[in-house]
């Protein structure tokens, strides 16, 4: 089966937002065997989403809307498709009551636009709404399917999830669709795709691979179809048992795990602690370690010592050090990180130091240079990086690097 996903909204066509729904139901759409053929975004207006609509069924059978179904005056999608579909628009009573306890819970008072979200096309099918004021909506047409949702984020995911997603699975066919990701770092993706050209040309035809590189982090995502769940699970895992032979060094996680999860898991079962002494990337490195639930067993703190005076009274840096090297220099960083083990009374402690731009560079030391170091009880080890001139992707692709080579060291690998 085919679907078209059509985020309607001006805030995204001006840049205002960022359209997060559609890639999020292509996704899960995808894993019930449902072709994406087109995705698009388009104004709140009437004309506008008749057109989407025309547009969209000549080629898909399902037509996935999200947005527009507020309560304010400029949210036209609902009474667009009531008048698209020849619908009068009537009072749901139990829709009704589950707005009025929803604003109850939050203790607010009802008002006419929230009871006007009660009012839905008489020939559609209603889809709950648990998590706001906007229902759903489910139209048969014409042998095809056209569903409807609001445009805020976790609210379409739960409709999606508990009531769209069951519904459409009964309709795809017999084959299953399988995703594993593997997560590389360290390595541009020219230079991967070169190491796993042969591995690549033996791979059964039931697999396909994608590269989904971001800064900082390659993910590899290998999918299959088959008929067969176990006889999938089997022939994927046996394809990642060779790819970690093809490219051991570079492998650093596994599937939906973020890298900052596999320094926890590794930290938790070797039961090891963590500081962090953080310049250039500014708190990134703390922030992504304390997104994990249960960090607070292995991650004891950080410093972000941005300017010299607190390198040196809060991380014991030698003021000649930083004068005769600079900020930017594996003297500095690497006293940083032992600085930072020794304040923190931690097993390892990583420290960053660079320029992440775009200005401040000088012809020694560009922007995007950085330095990354690791200190343990054996001693410490830094290494100089050049990244790009983009400043929120020089402190991603550091905070990765650093995570890396933490568990580099932790493997008593070469850094």
């Amino acid at each position: 089966m085919k679907a078209e996903i059509i985020t309607i909204g001006d805030e995204i066509l001006i840049g205002q937002i960022v359209d997060t729904n559609s890639a999020w139901i292509a996704h899960e759409l995808n894993s019930i065997e449902i072709d994406i053929v087109r995705k698009s975004s388009i104004p709140d207006n009437k004309i506008e989403i008749f057109k989407a609509i025309d547009y969209a069924k000549k080629e898909a059978d399902i037509i996935i809307l999200t947005g527009g179904l507020g309560p304010t005056d400029d949210d036209y999608t609902k009474d667009a498709l009531a008048e698209y579909f020849n619908s009068k628009l009537i009072l749901n009573l139990e829709v009704l009551r589950q707005i009025e306890v929803f604003i109850l819970k939050r203790g607010s008072e009802m008002n006419v636009r929230n009871r006007n979200q009660a009012l839905v096309p008489d020939n559609c099918k209603v889809i709950p709404n648990n998590r706001g004021t906007a229902p759903g909506m489910w139209f048969n047409f014409d042998g095809k399917i056209l569903i409807s949702m609001p445009g805020v984020p976790f609210e379409m995911k739960a409709m999606m999830t508990n009531n769209i997603l069951p519904e459409l699975s009964k309709l795809t066919t017999d084959l299953q669709i399988i995703h594993k990701l593997v997560l590389t770092q360290g390595i541009a993706e020219s230079k991967l795709a070169e190491l796993l050209e042969d591995w690549e040309s033996k791979l059964p035809k039931e697999i396909k691979v994608a590269y989904l590189p971001s800064p900082g982090i390659i993910k590899l995502r290998l999918t299959a179809k088959s008929s067969s769940t176990l006889w999938l699970e089997s022939i994927l895992s046996e394809q990642i048992e060779k790819l970690s032979h093809v490219i051991p060094d570079y492998i650093c996680g596994y599937n939906a795990e973020t890298l900052e999860e596999v320094v926890g898991k590794t930290l938790t079962e070797k039961m090891l602690t963590l500081s962090v002494a953080e310049s250039c990337t500014g708190g990134n490195i703390s922030h992504l370690i304390t997104r994990v639930s249960g960090s607070s067993n292995y991650f004891k703190g950080s410093i972000v010592a941005y300017s010299n005076e607190i390198k040196e009274s809060f991380l014991g840096l030698n003021k000649r050090i930083l004068d005769k090297y600079g900020a930017v220099s594996k003297q500095t960083v690497e006293g940083m990180a032992l600085g930072a083990r020794l304040l923190f009374k931690t097993d390892y402690a990583i420290a960053t130091s660079g320029i992440a731009g775009p200005t401040g560079g000088t012809e020694d030391k560009p922007v995007g240079t950085i330095w990354i170091a690791v200190s343990d009880n054996k001693g410490v080890y830094s290494k100089k990086f050049i990244f790009g001139d983009q400043r929120e992707q020089n402190i991603q692709r550091s905070s990765l690097t650093a995570f890396n080579m933490l568990l580099r060291r932790i493997d008593n690998k070469e850094m």
